[in-house]
């Protein structure tokens, strides 16, 4: 009798559902993406999720970065000879990204581990990109030439998708989303300030183009991400 009642204790425990719970409606989560070609933290990502009840969940997400693994800095040497001989220039170049997301989540009814569900979103963000160009013309080295070139950009769109949470233990899971995003891509004049330099004497000049302001209206996107989260 005894061996009996451990062995239907043990079941009740195995079978014990590790899902969602309005004792934890809160979740906070980080999230690997899947840029086309290999699996990398694209940006720094969390999300947060607030269950109303057991079906509806709001969230909010906010990442750093393009997205797409560009490299937030770069540094260029150019020499004056052919050889890497002589004087030298440089080329800082700088840029700035950030996502965010806010939108909701329908969950269908889990299982003891498994919680499916679709989701839609708004996306907004912004960026920025800038160029310091010191004795080159940004290419090659150029003496007694300076330039400052500076650009700014905003996104909009909108996001739907699927996806399931798979709890491992009780209120700590893993997860996969699926996704098509529709956005709208906003670029701002490139100004560029260029300062010569010759016989000791220097003059600026400042102009504004490039973009022209340009309103890019994207194609749908296809996103992957693989997440991992406490519920608390």
């Amino acid at each position: 009798m005894k061996k009996l009642t451990l062995m239907v204790g043990a079941f009740l425990l195995s079978t014990m559902s590790f899902g969602q719970s309005m004792d934890t409606p809160m979740s906070l989560e980080g999230v690997l993406s899947f840029n086309g070609s290999s699996l990398e933290w694209t940006a720094p990502t969390l999300r947060f999720r607030y269950f109303v009840n057991e079906n509806i969940a709001g969230r909010v997400q906010l990442g750093l970065g393009d997205g797409m693994g560009t490299p937030a800095s770069e540094s260029w040497t150019f020499y004056e000879n052919g050889d890497g001989t002589g004087a030298t220039g440089t080329a800082e170049i700088n840029r700035g990204a950030w996502n965010a997301q806010i939108g909701g989540e329908y969950h269908m009814s889990a299982t003891d581990r498994l919680s499916p569900y679709f989701m839609l979103g708004i996306n907004f963000g912004g960026g920025s990109y800038s160029e310091t160009w010191t004795e080159s013309d940004g290419t090659q080295y150029a003496q007694g030439l300076s330039a400052q070139v500076d650009a700014t950009s905003s996104m909009f769109g909108v996001g739907v998708g699927a996806g399931v949470d798979f709890y491992l233990v009780e209120n700590l899971y893993a997860g996969l989303e699926l996704g098509l995003s529709y956005n709208s891509m906003s670029m701002s004049d490139v100004t560029t300030t260029v300062t010569q330099t010759a016989g000791g004497v220097s003059t600026t000049t400042t102009t504004v183009g490039g973009n022209a302001s340009m309103t890019m209206i994207g194609t749908g996107a296809t996103t992957a991400a693989f997440r991992l989260g406490w519920r608390f």
